[in-house]
């Protein structure tokens, strides 16, 4: 009976170990933190650097975070694993386990829980964390590109210098066209466009002398001027104001503003820098370096420039 309970362990252990190691091979990057909550400073008695330096040792490519990362970590965070050491509570020893979590938060991987008897800091964190790393020897890793996450959206990566041409945008305002006759019921929302200020009343001048009557005559002469002016018309290459970032989501990205909240989401098409919108007449495509959101009410079709941030 004991020899079987023994046989039982050294499998789970061995399925265990091997479903790490698979998972752990689906990322291509680590993101080392500046500072670790148990810790008063920034890379406190090195061991952020260290655990960079650990990771490196044991195959990963590990950058501290806000480093220059490269593009297509840029483009998918999901490439990249979240680091991060915790401290648990010893009276007389030194307790660290280092922890990966996913672009959604989910941890990945739990190491083991390295300790050290050391007095000083410097040397009982070091010991503890080179104790913690063990975990990773002999695993293996290899980043394996062919391996799906299950926890990762799909991202589109955009193809530089190519830009959507008029009969791929004539398709889609086709299928957003047979789309808006299968929904008719729904009512699309369009935003409206921004009215001039009114113009703040100008006081009567008293006439005390000609320079005051031409001074009047100047100022009636702008309010006229102002009053006449046209509204401001919504060009393709004014830029918005308005930052919204781009989320990575499921079927493509969901564009939140700095509240946050979800102003557009936006669904991939097979055309490279094209997006439907979901829940309007819409679509949003790459014009140069310019991203316009072109709505479609009726005959009417309404352009307007957004500044996203990938």
């Amino acid at each position: 009976m004991k020899t079987r309970l023994v046989f039982l362990c050294i499998a789970l252990m061995m399925c265990q170990f091997a479903i790490s190691q698979t998972n752990l091979n689906n990322y291509k990057y680590v993101i080392v933190p500046n500072k670790f909550d148990f810790l008063k400073e920034e890379n406190q008695y090195k061991v952020n650097a260290l655990t960079q330096f650990l990771f490196k040792k044991y195959g990963f490519q590990a950058f501290m975070e806000g480093d220059d990362y490269p593009n297509d970590m840029r483009s998918n965070r999901c490439l990249a694993l979240k680091s991060n050491v915790t401290k648990e509570s010893g009276l007389f020893k030194t307790k660290l386990t280092v922890i990966l979590k996913d672009c959604n938060d989910q941890v990945v991987y739990t190491s083991q829980l390295g300790e050290s008897r050391e007095k000083d800091y410097a040397k009982s964190y070091h010991e503890a964390l080179r104790n913690a790393f063990m975990s990773f020897e002999g695993m293996g890793y290899r980043y394996d590109p062919d391996a799906s996450v299950s926890a990762t959206p799909v991202v589109m990566q955009p193809t530089e210098g190519k830009r959507a041409t008029a009969e791929e945008i004539a398709e889609l305002k086709a299928e957003i066209a047979s789309l808006k006759k299968e929904k008719e019921k729904e009512v699309v929302e369009v935003p409206p466009v921004a009215k001039t200020p009114p113009v703040a009343e100008v006081p009567p001048v008293v006439e005390l002398a000609p320079v005051v009557e031409e001074t009047r005559q100047e100022i009636k002469e702008e309010v006229v001027q102002e009053e006449k002016a046209p509204e401001p018309a919504v060009t393709d290459a004014e830029p918005s104001k308005n930052i919204l970032y781009a989320q990575a989501i499921e079927n493509g990205f969901q564009l939140v503003d700095s509240t946050p909240k979800v102003v557009y989401k936006l669904i991939r098409t097979g055309v490279s820098n094209v997006f439907l919108v979901e829940g309007l007449s819409a679509i949003v495509y790459k014009d140069g370096d310019t991203w316009i959101v072109e709505q479609h009410s009726g005959d009417t079709s309404i352009k307007e420039p957004l500044n996203i941030k990938f």
